[in-house]
């Protein structure tokens, strides 16, 4: 993102994928303005997580584990989807290997619950594994989208029609 950039854009497009339970595919997927050049790639590529990872070394975030959620998302959890926070979040999950932006919301909790309930070493080595595949994909997917704010037919898209999809 572009330092400064507002966030109410994402938060109203997050709520509404949880509203409608729709794929959770990302707002610069759409050619989302606010993202810095080559942010494209590095967000394709999980680059833009490297940081989280003095999270990992603090103690605060795990390598593998239900991604985490912010404040605003939280509060529009019903209870039973709260359940995904009983643990540390993770750079990399069951979700994020199992279909991530092709999920809906609800999916997605589904996924991060399954992990908690079935959480070991063997299948954190599994999803560690299949990160690489799921970043290559990303990347791959990152290649052929739209270029901000253009539809693939070459007209403009309007950040509100984004908000209605």
């Amino acid at each position: 993102m572009k330092l400064s950039a507002e966030t109410q854009t994402h938060e109203r497009y997050l709520e509404n994928l949880m509203r409608v339970d729709s794929p959770m595919t990302k707002l610069d997927a759409h050619g989302d303005p606010r993202l810095a050049p080559f942010g494209r790639v590095l967000r394709a590529s999980g680059l833009d997580e490297l940081p989280q990872i003095f999270n990992v070394l603090r103690g605060e975030m795990s390598l593998v584990g239900p991604r985490p959620c912010t404040p605003n998302e939280f509060a529009h959890y019903e209870p039973w989807q709260r359940q995904r926070v009983n643990c540390l979040p993770g750079l990399t999950g069951y979700w994020q290997v199992n279909g991530k932006n092709k999920t809906t919301f609800r999916e997605m909790i589904a996924l991060d619950l399954f992990y908690l309930k079935n959480m070991s070493i063997l299948l954190d080595l599994k999803i560690m594994v299949k990160t690489g595949t799921a970043i290559a994909g990303q990347l791959s997917e990152s290649s052929h989208a739209p270029q901000r704010g253009r539809q693939e037919d070459g007209t403009s898209r309007s950040r509100t029609s984004i908000l209605q999809t």
